[in-house]
């Protein structure tokens, strides 16, 4: 008997990872060729952790400054933007403003452009009231500013109490933009008590005022839960900051385009809006 030689333990080495070469797809064979230069001893090479946890940092840094802080650096850029266009402006309020020198908001100007028109907050819940409204409701029309009052919406409230806290608070004339439905949060209830409760206030209030509600929203709350019936049909006021353009490509009346706004006779930074029109078709907006 011819005894046959032993294969080498190299050999045996070899033939296996030639089979497993052989068993391999042509795309984990491209694979392997394209990683070969980042392994050493079949693990990857240092040098290859740090180059890629380099990169990973650099992506992070740049994600960061494009949709964090570059939005912030140019705010006063994109502001200059709305006012050398022909839209009617206005400024929203609250008690944060602190107290208000009316005569000066009413002659006051940003970049040359005349304030208009005022929205002010004036209820929140169901028994909420802003301690400024009533002082400023009545300045503001004295001071020759179309105004509006809006109500903070809360969806886990029952709709019919902060309807009624509302309308007990705000009294509407002929001249007064029409009420608004501020919505920025869900609640504990979810997305389907959300739209209930809000048309149903929706609906108190205008059946109460005669004049349908507008909503406020931003920009994204508004396509994630109120883009659809009812409330397609009521006017919108979109929130949307640090932006050249719009994203939102449905109807709009009013954009709060920033909340780093400064004006005359108020001493807090404050929002800036326009109105998508001009001053006569906001006066047809209000109430008769």
């Amino acid at each position: 008997m011819v005894l046959q030689p032993r294969k080498t333990p190299s050999k045996r080495k070899k033939g296996r990872a030639g089979k497993k070469a052989m068993d391999m797809s042509p795309w984990q064979r491209l694979m392997q060729r394209l990683c070969a230069p980042f392994l050493r001893d079949g693990e990857l090479a240092p040098w290859a952790i740090w180059g890629g946890a380099s990169l990973i940092g650099v992506g992070y840094i740049v994600v960061v400054y494009f949709f964090f802080f570059r939005p912030y650096l140019m705010r006063e850029e994109v502001q200059d933007i709305y006012f050398l266009r022909p839209y009617v402006h206005g400024v929203d309020i609250s008690h944060h403003q602190g107290d208000i020198d009316w005569s000066k908001v009413s002659q006051a100007t940003v970049r040359e452009r005349p304030i208009n028109f005022v929205f002010m907050k004036a209820t929140e819940g169901g028994d909420f009231v802003d301690d400024s409204f009533r002082h400023n409701f009545s300045q503001a029309r004295e001071s020759g500013l179309v105004r509006g009052a809006y109500h903070f919406f809360l969806p886990d409230v029952p709709a019919e109490v902060q309807a009624r806290n509302f309308i007990s608070q705000v009294k509407l004339q002929p001249g007064d933009l029409p009420p608004v439905l501020d919505i920025e949060v869900v609640g504990k209830g979810g997305v389907e008590q959300l739209q209930q409760r809000a048309a149903t206030w929706l609906s108190l209030v205008e059946r109460h005022y005669g004049v349908a509600p507008i909503i406020y929203a931003s920009y994204k709350f508004k396509t994630t839960y109120l883009n659809n019936p009812p409330f397609t049909r009521y006017p919108y006021w979109i929130a949307h900051y640090y932006v050249k353009d719009l994203e939102y490509t449905g109807p709009w009346k009013f954009w709060q385009h920033t909340d780093r706004g400064r004006l005359d006779g108020i001493s807090t930074h404050v929002d800036l809006n326009i109105f998508n029109g001009n001053l006569e078709e906001l006066m047809q907006l209000a109430i008769k």
